[in-house]
């Protein structure tokens, strides 16, 4: 059976890019809102000239 690691670093895990990783959190939190704005205007229009 494995042994668990105890060491704790500080800054994180030395083996993480935490810099890429904090990028693409940006990426997908930017990509999401101008989705919603997107779908939003979308149902918008669609309401307008629809109905």
């Amino acid at each position: 059976m494995a042994e668990p690691h105890s060491t704790v670093h500080p800054a994180g895990h030395p083996a993480m890019d935490y810099e890429e990783h904090e990028n693409t959190y940006r990426l997908f939190v930017t990509g999401a809102k101008w989705g919603m704005g997107f779908v939003a205007l979308v149902l918008v229009l669609m309401a307008y000239f629809l109905l």
